[in-house]
């Protein structure tokens, strides 16, 4: 099943801390947010709780572990934007991800022209 729910800035900031420590109990959680973005206990346990209710970690009897990769959160994230801001249209998305300057080293490029290659559809 994937995940279809939306993440706030604050889960995803979050998330971020819980996937490099993972698996870390929710006191350590709560120190390494404290550290690395100001929060309080409370703000921790509050956006970990969110977390839980919509599936993207779990907090059993205090250790905690992410419930979604970093990958499928960028990517269900990439195509949330490409949907909403550029009418689902990938050229429109990485022509205005690439911005004006338009230039790739010959290395992206050749990297890119793979990654098309492999998904590319057959005839």
């Amino acid at each position: 099943m994937e995940f279809e729910t939306k993440l706030t800035h604050a889960d995803l900031r979050l998330l971020t801390i819980i996937w490099a420590a993972e698996p870390l109990t929710s006191p350590d959680l709560c120190k390494l947010a404290e550290k690395q973005l100001g929060w309080k206990r409370t703000t921790t346990y509050t956006v970990l709780k969110r977390l839980c209710e919509k599936g993207a970690a779990q907090n059993d009897n205090t250790h905690v572990a992410s419930c979604i990769s970093r990958a499928d959160v960028q990517r269900l994230e990439s195509r949330r934007v490409m949907e909403r801001a550029f009418s689902g249209s990938l050229p429109q998305f990485i022509a205005a991800f690439l911005g004006s300057e338009k230039r790739i080293s010959a290395e992206e490029a050749e990297q890119l022209k793979k990654l098309i290659d492999s998904y590319r559809k057959g005839p």
